[in-house]
């Protein structure tokens, strides 16, 4: 399934979730925490404003992002990896 999302809304892959802790005690999938960043995969074109005219959207492809924990819509894509859907508005802020 190819995803292009509409007006400001931007397809997020999350990084991989650390597997052992501080310590380095290896962690099982239950005691994991959600990571809140992932890598912009698309992006829409862009919100409209009240005049008509397109907003373009801060955030590109690839860029690394930091979301709020309850942010986005999860789907699967074909190869069954989980992808979030969210508004352009619910990213915290682009990592460097």
């Amino acid at each position: 399934m190819n995803i292009k999302p509409l007006q400001d809304r931007v397809v997020i892959r999350r990084v991989e979730e650390k597997k052992e802790s501080a310590g380095g005690i290896l962690l099982p999938g239950s005691a994991q925490e959600q990571q809140n960043t992932g890598e912009v995969v698309a992006v829409g074109p862009g919100k409209a404003s009240d005049s008509g005219a397109i907003v373009a959207m801060t955030v590109k492809v690839g860029d690394q992002v930091m979301f709020g924990q309850y942010s986005g819509q999860e789907v699967k894509d074909d190869s069954g990896e989980p992808l979030l859907i969210m508004r352009e508005d619910d990213i915290i802020a682009i990592i460097a």
